[in-house]
């Protein structure tokens, strides 16, 4: 399982409800499931990656998360995880709002757009940044938007959102290792991942 994974996992509780929101092939949902005795549902739009959810014996549904995840009713998981994915929707409120509805804590992790690697291509090259976490070229990422780990706390404040968690990481080896980055997270980590509830003082949402 990819490290920002195993990160992810350590934060759930045993017996939980969660929901995996573009959940791969899985692997999280496949741990949770053996190693939590979590009751878990993924929704997933390739197809063919549905279909090895299904073998490893996984409950999900092949469909966009946007639509999906407003047929279910408020409360319906403990977690909800939008793993990697944030940076692919194209109304990433909406769906924080969406998630937040239908899980009473949610955890989304993203690659870190202000790593010092990514900042050095912008400067020096004068071009769209391309890294081990950013993969593709302008012209066919999967991406629309860029966030910072700054960028996502600003975010949650303006939401109202309570951070319960958040960490920094590093991956190597196709992201299977790792270490957690403390000093300058923002400068030095290539992945962010946070764990949110609204705030139970006041739950608005803009």
């Amino acid at each position: 399982m990819r490290y920002d994974l195993e990160i992810i996992a350590s934060w759930i509780e045993e017996n939980s409800k969660v929901l995996g929101l573009g959940c791969g092939e899985g692997d999280i949902l496949y741990f949770l499931k053996n190693k939590k005795n979590s009751a878990i549902t993924g929704i997933e739009i390739d197809e063919s990656k549905v279909a090895v959810c299904i073998e490893k014996g996984l409950s999900v549904l092949q469909g966009d998360i946007n639509e999906e995840v407003l047929d279910y009713p408020p409360n319906s998981f403990d977690y909800v995880i939008l793993s990697r994915t944030l940076q692919q929707i194209y109304n990433p409120l909406e769906l924080i709002n969406s998630i937040l509805k239908i899980g009473k804590k949610a955890i989304v992790s993203f690659p870190n757009f202000s790593h010092w690697t990514i900042r050095t291509q912008l400067m020096f090259l004068g071009r769209a940044p391309v890294s081990n976490q950013l993969p593709s070229e302008w012209y066919n990422t999967p991406n629309i938007r860029v966030i910072t780990i700054k960028d996502f706390r600003k975010f949650a404040r303006k939401l109202n959102l309570h951070i319960l968690k958040e960490t920094a990481i590093n991956t190597q080896n196709n992201d299977r290792t790792g270490k957690i980055v403390k000093l300058f997270a923002n400068i030095r980590g290539s992945y962010g991942i946070f764990l949110i509830e609204k705030n139970k003082a006041s739950r608005r949402f803009i």
